[in-house]
Order: C-alpha cells, then structure tokens, then sequence
C-alpha cells in the first residue's frame, strides 16, 4: 500500500479550479519534488495532503486514513511553510525545547547543530527574523523533527545560494540516517536535482508526468543543427504532441526537443548531417512540458 493515494482529486475556490482530475501514490520512505509554475497548484494540493483543506471532490489517503482534521496523520506529520507562526513570547531557543517535547522522532543534538552552523541568535524573536533566516529556522524545524510525512512548501525563500546548499545537503544527510517521506514543493528544481528520487510535475492544476529522477532524464532528447536536415529527417515523421520544444536560433538552424519514446527509428543518423543530439536538463525539461506554446515566448514575437 502507498504512504500517500490521491484519486480523482478536485479543488475549486469559488470559479476557479487550482486542482482538477489529479490522481497519482508516492511510496513510503522516498524524497519527492512537487514542481510546478506559480499558480499550478502546488501549496493548495500540499494543504489537502496535510490536512488543511477539505478536497472538492475526489479522495486523499495518507498512512490510509482520511487527512482532513485527523489526529493520526497530524501527530505524524509536519508542513513547513513560509507562514509557520510561533509565540512571540518565545525566544528561538525556547520554540526549539517545546519543539523537543511535542514531536516524538525529534533530534535535538541536529536542530543545536544546524542553528549553531547557521549562527542564528537564541535570543531572538520568530517574528523578528529576515525572511532568509524564517526560512533557515523553519527548515530546521522541519529537519529536526523527523516526522514519518514531512511536508516542505518552498522551504528556501529568501535563502542565498550557499545557504540553499547547505540545507539540501542537511536535508538529504538526514534522510538517509533516518528515511521518511519527504515531499518538497520548489522552482529551483536545478538545484534540488541532486537529492529528490521522484518528480510530480503538475500544470495548471493537473499532473503532467510523475516519474523517478531517471526516467526523466531519459525523457527527451535535443536535436540541434540544420533547419532543414532536421524538418526533413525527423519533424516531419513526428507527431505534433510527440513535440515539446523549438526554437529557430540562428538563421537556418533549429533547436528541437522530442520525447525519447516517439523517436523514429534511425534517428541516430542525424549525427552524420552535422545534427547535434543533445540531452534535455530536467529544469528544462519541466519547462517545456508545462508551457503553453512549443516555441517558449519567442512565439510571441512571430509576424503573422
């Protein structure tokens, strides 16, 4: 059975549908990246998952059990978002030992080690922070209390890049001594690449591809060479959705990226007309699958 099972989920906000059709598992113990542009449905759908908003329709299981206000899945579980509120009549230290007592899998000895490395001031207030240390806190918080469900809405804002660094490094060092299931919610999927084993993909509100860090990098392939070697050899025999990306780069070559599935076979040949095959970076990748045209905001700029 999976830690999480999603069927047929909806959610609408009055006219508006942020989640419709979404069905997908995630397995116990496996780090997930829910990836999406803004607006695609990502916080509303972690929400769900953790129980704060009751589906529209559609059902969400989590450790079997309805999530929805349930105390077996909250006592399980944490959601760390940029809207974490803590007592103001609690200094930072102080946030950490009620931590401490109120999540049974907590490690103090890392939530000390990682506010040390991160030097933040014990004295200080949560609604003090910059918006870079809220963050570097509530990941803290997130890290420490080792929950079996642990839930992560971009959890590096206002983070700088060696920060980032160093809480993704954090993060998986701490998952591999003690597994759970992690799904972090992030646009920065370059930089999470190295430490998810999953990627949901939604758009819009459904799920575009869910599949293992593998299988996405073995998802596309970029040709780049000769306009015409490239629309006479291998456009022509694909069909339009079996297209993810193109783009006229410079006068008579083209830049085109096709799923690996559809190749026609031979396509290898290419490489003898001086056509590049290139692999797709799955930052790209993403992209490509959730745009809206196939030629990215150069179609804009076309003359009719």
């Amino acid at each position: 059975m999976s830690f999480i099972e999603v069927h047929d989920l909806k959610k609408t906000y009055g006219n508006i549908q942020a989640i419709h059709d979404l069905s997908f598992a995630i397995e116990e113990n496996t780090i997930t990246g829910l990836i999406g542009r803004n607006g695609a449905g990502k916080t509303t759908l972690l929400r769900m998952i953790a129980g704060h908003l009751k589906p529209t329709q559609g059902e969400i299981k989590v450790l079997a059990r309805d999530p929805f206000d349930d105390l077996a899945v909250a006592g399980n579980m944490i959601f760390v978002d940029d809207t974490m509120v803590f007592p103001d009549s609690l200094t930072l230290v102080n946030i950490l030992k009620e931590a401490a007592a109120f999540y049974p899998y907590w490690d103090s000895r890392i939530a000390d080690g990682l506010f040390d490395y991160f030097r933040l001031n014990p004295q200080q207030r949560h609604g003090n922070l910059s918006k870079g240390s809220k963050s570097i806190f509530n990941a803290i918080i997130g890290i420490a209390s080792r929950c079996p469900l642990t839930l992560m809405d971009e959890p590096t804002t206002g983070m700088d890049s060696a920060v980032r660094k160093d809480f993704y490094r954090a993060l998986l060092k701490d998952y591999i001594d003690h597994p759970r299931t992690v799904i972090l919610s992030s646009h920065l999927l370059g930089e999470l690449e190295d430490i998810l084993e999953d990627i949901l993909l939604l758009d819009q509100g459904t799920k575009r591809a869910h599949r293992s860090i593998l299988e996405m990098k073995e998802y596309a392939l970029g040709f780049r060479g000769n306009a015409q070697v490239i629309r006479e050899k291998l456009l022509c025999r694909l069909e339009e959705e079996e297209i993810l990306y193109q783009e006229e780069f410079a006068k008579g070559s083209l830049y085109l990226v096709a799923e690996t599935e559809h190749l026609p076979e031979g396509y290898e040949k290419l490489r003898q007309h001086e056509v590049e095959i290139v692999p797709v970076g799955i930052d790209d990748l993403c992209i490509y699958l959730t745009a809206g045209k196939k030629g990215g905001i150069d179609d804009v700029f076309k003359r009719g």
